[in-house]
């Protein structure tokens, strides 16, 4: 097989990154400056030579040049499918290109020689089986792809040169394979390689299919992990390169991110172990958006992130006295924690055994006192970060603990959201109303509360969600409740009680001046120089209007007022600035609602009667007085027996029962009538019968009402009692002693009766309250009724008629 050469003298016509191999018409666009000047340069030159005109196709790539290019005929000029300007050039044969020359028109001219290829006749045995199986494997990729009369022109080429060029059709080569088809000048070399190149292109693509069943059909694992890394990797290169982003900036690299993140070793290991299952799974597998859930919370938990401590101690106790009036304890406890926390970070004892000095207070006490704000108070004093975690109406355990992640929607706990929230690992974290929590078949929030208030044991909580060791014992925890008996045992337990028992009636008057006064003049859209209460409506607002431990009413009371005194404004009726006294309450806001029974007519009292003593007890609104009602009935049309009403627990009911008891053994030695208890039934009541009413504090007015009842004395109306009374007629202790007292301060009592036993309580109850009661602690039930009872000199001046 040879080949010859024939001179020739042709126009450039360069096509970039293109390659035309002969036997090939390709269409060329004339809006491209080198194409029209080599083709006008072709037709310029035909003019004086017989043909059609002719232009040398050479490959452009990066601006250089291959050593071979191709002669082309110019077919057509005209127009392409777009309406653009165009020729249609058929590539003839191969020229090697020579130096430079000149010529016709703008266009570069070269001398080049024509290789003229040959091939012997007859075609040789190898030649053959070499055309055989170039077709067969061309016709097995055209088939794939429904060419069928592609493939009948494949089939109909003999000529061995044509059939190796007619690769040049192929879209699967690349641009340096076609340069080198067209540089290999022997036919039978170059159907070599155009075979070579069609087989590897074949086996690639059996490769690929094989590779793709294995996927669809799930047989072996190996293959599918390498197909879907290389189609995650492809993908995210086309995802970069859509969005112009570098290869380190890729978002949703997991892997890149957790490395990157300042995590605790435990932690960085798993969830190395999720990013490798996540690489694992498939785009469409739920666990996928799972394991990215889970990822994104563990890499936004401030894991190493802490605030510093403040460690003013006086300036941390200006801020509580700033922010709160009263309240001494819960401050005398925050200054204490900020002051050993202080000494031990001097002495270098942070962290202990992998633990640090965490704090978990517990604050009870009735509604309005400021637990919830003192919460963000005692954030502001330490420098900390403060999140509120509302635990009331909880009943599920996972809200405290987190979700298992094979459930929907799965979420961390609150505690772990609370964290996350704060953006430090040593917030203040407020448990509101953690008497309010409930339980039913999904847990019990409080028992999962257990591992979180327990200094021993939460420097390792796990959180069901993570289930990874997460750190809480630098978190400073304040939990606030109402009634300390509806706390578990074991959770009040791994706490320390603080009682918040309500505000006297000087500290009510000092806050709502420096806080609630302020506050309510800005939302009243009103100005201190325009509008000002007095102390004196201050105090009758406190006291009169409003009946609370805390300040809640108050403050209504006070917007209440100031909303008044704007409309009247706008309405023409009141000029300001305006001072409101103590006479000017009534006529803005009516009459006062929480009279002192010492306030009233001496006939409109309810101990204007005999059988009416007053009590005191604790609710969940702090301290209140209860009175006691007892009547005896007729002996004709009453059966024996006692009789209690008001919706009374088993405790008060006994307490009711020891009191008759003791009257009727003890009555001679205390001079009653006490053969009235045998033939008549005795009938004890306590008002406000809606409410419920427990506990065995009401043993001495009960004692106290049935003796004021049977020897016709009427009870002292300044005098309030409490204290359980035994069959012997002792008086024993009760709780509840400092809330009692600031209960009988509010409804105007000058003397109060307690247990000689808690006589030691005096010392929580604040100075100015004790100074404005006469306190008697008595260990007998006889020196109560001494006390309590009036003289029995003039018993029927105040007697009333028995059908009264």
């Amino acid at each position: 097989m040879a080949s010859t050469s024939t001179p020739l003298t042709l126009p450039v016509l360069p096509l970039d990154d293109e390659v035309v191999l002969p036997g090939m018409v390709v269409p060329l666009d004339l809006n491209d400056a080198d194409v029209r000047a080599a083709v006008e340069a072709a037709q310029a030159a035909a003019r004086t030579e017989p043909g059609k005109p002719r232009v040398l196709l050479v490959p452009r790539i990066d601006g250089s040049y291959p050593s071979t290019g191709v002669v082309g005929t110019v077919e057509q000029v005209g127009r392409l499918a777009d309406g653009d300007p165009g020729a249609l050039i058929r590539a003839r044969g191969r020229v090697r290109i020579g130096a430079g020359t000149t010529g016709p028109g703008a266009a570069l001219w070269v001398e080049g020689t024509r290789i003229e290829e040959t091939v012997p006749d007859p075609v040789p045995g190898h030649v053959t089986e070499l055309v055989k199986e170039y077709k067969a494997l061309a016709t097995s990729w055209l088939r794939k792809r429904a060419a069928w009369q592609v493939v009948d022109r494949v089939q109909a080429i003999d000529d061995v040169s044509a059939l190796a060029d007619n690769s040049g059709y192929s879209p699967f080569l690349s641009t340096d394979q076609k340069i080198e088809l067209l540089e290999t000048a022997d036919p039978v070399a170059r159907l070599k390689l155009a075979t070579q190149q069609l087989r590897d292109h074949l086996a690639e693509q059996d490769v690929a299919e094989t590779i793709a069943k294995d996927v669809q059909e799930g047989v072996d694992k190996q293959q599918r992990e390498f197909l879907l890394r290389k189609q995650l990797e492809a993908v995210r290169k086309e995802l970069r390169e859509i969005n112009g982003e570098q290869d380190g900036e890729e978002s949703d690299d997991y892997r890149a991110r957790v490395e990157a993140a300042d995590l605790p070793e435990n932690v960085r290991e798993a969830a190395l172990k999720e990013v490798d299952k996540l690489e694992r799974s498939s785009e469409q597998s739920p666990e996928g958006g799972w394991i990215r859930t889970w990822l994104d919370t563990v890499l936004e938990l401030p894991w190493n992130e802490r605030t510093e401590d403040s460690y003013d101690i006086q300036g941390a106790q200006a801020v509580l006295d700033a922010e709160h009036a009263g309240l001494e304890d819960v401050k005398e406890r925050i200054t204490e924690y900020l002051a050993v926390r202080k000494r031990r970070a001097q002495r270098g004892l942070g962290v202990v055994g992998g633990r640090r000095g965490g704090a978990v207070l517990a604050l009870v006490g009735p509604p309005g006192v400021g637990k919830t704000s003192l919460g963000e108070s005692v954030a502001h004093a330490m420098g900390r970060k403060f999140v509120r975690v509302a635990l009331g109406g909880v009943r599920d355990e996972a809200e405290i603990r987190g979700h298992r992640r094979t459930y929907v929607g799965a979420l961390p706990g609150r505690i772990v959201r609370a964290i996350k929230e704060a953006g430090s690992m040593n917030p203040v974290v407020l448990l509101d109303e953690i008497d309010k929590v409930g339980s039913d078949f999904r847990g019990d929030p409080a028992a999962a509360l257990l591992e979180v208030l327990d200094p021993a044991q939460n420097h390792t909580f796990r959180d069901h969600y993570l289930e990874v060791e997460l750190d809480l014992s630098d978190v400073v925890f304040l939990a606030t409740a109402n009634v300390l008996e509806a706390i578990p045992e074991a959770l009040l337990d791994r706490m320390e009680l603080v009682r918040l028992d309500g505000y006297t009636e000087d500290e009510k008057v000092v806050i709502a001046r420096d806080h609630l006064l302020p506050r309510q003049l800005e939302r009243a859209g009103l100005e201190g120089s325009e509008v000002a209460l007095d102390e004196g409506a201050l105090r009758k607002l406190a006291g009169e209007y409003t009946r609370e431990a805390g300040v809640r009413n108050l403050e209504r009371s006070i917007a209440r007022l100031l909303r008044k005194v704007a409309a009247q404004h706008e309405l023409g009726e009141r000029k300001l600035p305006f001072t409101v006294g103590e006479g000017d309450l009534r006529s803005l806001i009516g009459r006062p609602h929480h009279v002192p029974e010492a306030a009233q007519d001496p006939a409109e009292r309810r101990t204007a009667v005999p059988g009416v003593a007053t009590g005191l007890a604790v609710t969940g609104a702090g301290g209140d007085v209860l009175y006691v009602e007892a009547s005896l009935a007729d002996p004709e049309t009453g059966a024996a027996g006692l009789t209690l009403t008001g919706q009374l627990g088993d405790v008060m009911k006994e307490s009711a029962q020891i009191a008759l008891s003791f009257l009727r053994s003890h009555g001679a030695e205390l001079e009653l009538p006490v053969g009235d208890l045998k033939d008549r039934g005795v009938h004890i009541h306590f008002p406000a019968g809606a409410v419920p009413k427990d506990g065995p504090s009401a043993g001495v007015t009960m004692t106290t009402a049935l003796a004021s009842l049977l020897s016709g004395r009427l009870v002292r109306t300044d005098v309030a009692m409490t204290g359980e009374v035994s069959l012997t007629g002792r008086v024993l202790p009760i709780g509840g002693v400092k809330q009692k007292l600031l209960a009988a301060h509010r409804a105007g009592v000058t003397t109060v009766i307690i247990p000689k036993r808690n006589e030691a309580d005096l010392d929580d109850v604040p100075a100015e309250v004790l100074e404005k009661l006469d306190v008697h602690a008595v260990t007998d039930v006889r020196q109560v009724l001494e006390l309590a009872l009036t003289p029995a000199e003039n018993p029927a001046e105040v007697r009333v008629p028995a059908a009264a």
